[in-house]
């Protein structure tokens, strides 16, 4: 008899995160068993509340019934099914991005641990052994000297690179004023040294004109960022080439806020970068995910995983990167936090600097189902 999908449940949840000035963050999770005992979990990351109590919402009442008595096995023709099923609401992302992305994710978790191989297998084998680690950071001081201090820290302690967030919470104020972000940028330099990465993420909530954005890239081009992320919004894709062509020296990041393979088409044929950002809780999952990142080879454009969530996505995060041949580097956060430390059995931690992929079946995880009840949405603020 074979084997199908008899049961999926949804788990929203809400969280303090330590590296975000305790703020509270959401995401949302998707438990799929098989007839077989088997279960696999995936996770959208949410983000806020609304998002998540939307996403559940969408999942429960409908959407995984799709997937009732199905085979896992088949899971790229499940998500063409759940892609086809959303045309009306969801063929330009949002909250049906979320939706997939977490049955995405756990229908390759499940299949993997089915067939007894990892999801990087699954995904066409290994293309490298390890992977530079980076400290993904929202430093909250309104001392510099502070942040910079924090920052070379995580680099002592074994992270190759730094990433900076601007414009988050706490008492940091970055990207605010042009002199204090170029001398930030100054001391954070010379606080982890020479060799160590150094990345600066502009963020969601800043709006920098280009001729601004000109400005501080020529500022900071002195002080050797690895790259400029995000920049620009993404309905201000026009603004990339004036910043590249006056800039050129300045490795760009961008993409974090796309949601689907068109989209990085579009991001790619613009040539607008030299590295994609990309979640598979966000971009229709694993699927997703790989069906970008190799696109992006072919237009050799990097990858980097943004993978600020829990250690879900991070192990999912992990398989697509290690079997695809254009990624750069991997972010983790770098403080313990619940969705990192609570959720699983083996928590991920880089090794002397790198991360590695690990090769249980599926995305090479335990889930620990207390946790999840821990931090049930209902439990939360």
């Amino acid at each position: 008899m074979p084997i199908t999908i008899r049961k999926i449940d949804v788990y929203p949840l809400g969280y303090q995160e330590p590296n975000d000035d305790n703020a509270w963050r959401y995401i949302t999770l998707a438990r799929i068993e098989a007839t077989d005992g088997n279960v696999g979990w995936g996770e959208c990351i949410s983000q806020f509340k609304e998002a998540t109590v939307a996403t559940a919402a969408l999942l429960d009442n409908g959407l995984t019934d799709l997937l009732i008595g199905k085979n896992p096995l088949d899971n790229e023709m499940l998500w063409n099914m759940l892609r086809s099923q959303v045309w009306w609401y969801g063929d330009v992302g949002g909250i049906a991005a979320f939706a997939i992305s977490a049955l995405d994710m756990a229908l390759w978790d499940l299949k993997g641990k089915i067939l007894g191989v990892p999801l990087y297998q699954l995904l066409g084998g290994k293309q490298q052994e390890k992977l530079p680690a980076c400290a993904s950071t929202h430093p909250k001081s309104s001392d510099i000297d502070e942040m910079a201090a924090e920052l070379a820290a995580h680099i002592e302690n074994g992270y190759r690179l730094v990433k900076v967030g601007f414009g988050k919470k706490g008492h940091a104020n970055l990207g605010i004023n042009a002199g204090r972000d170029i001398e930030f940028v100054k001391t954070v330099r010379e606080a982890v040294g020479a060799d160590a990465g150094f990345i600066v993420d502009i963020g969601a909530k800043m709006r920098w004109t280009i001729p601004h954005a000109i400005k501080m890239a020529m500022a900071f081009a002195e002080h050797n960022l690895t790259w400029l992320e995000d920049v620009f919004p993404p309905d201000n894709m026009g603004g990339y080439p004036h910043l590249r062509q006056a800039v050129p020296e300045m490795m760009l990041g961008f993409g974090e806020r796309f949601w689907n393979r068109s989209d990085y088409l579009r991001l790619l044929q613009a040539d607008v970068c030299d590295v994609i950002l990309i979640d598979p809780g966000r971009t229709e999952g694993v699927t997703g995910m790989h069906q970008i990142t190799q696109l992006a080879a072919r237009y050799h454009v990097g990858m980097d995983p943004h993978c600020w969530s829990s250690a879900i996505i991070t192990a999912a995060s992990l398989h697509v990167a290690f079997a695809a041949t254009n990624a750069t580097i991997f972010e983790m956060k770098p403080f313990e936090n619940p969705m990192q430390h609570e959720l699983v059995t083996e928590p991920f931690h880089p090794v002397d600097g790198y991360m590695v992929v690990p090769d249980g079946p599926g995305l090479g995880i335990e889930v620990i189902e207390a946790t999840v009840a821990k931090y049930a949405l209902k439990n939360a603020r």
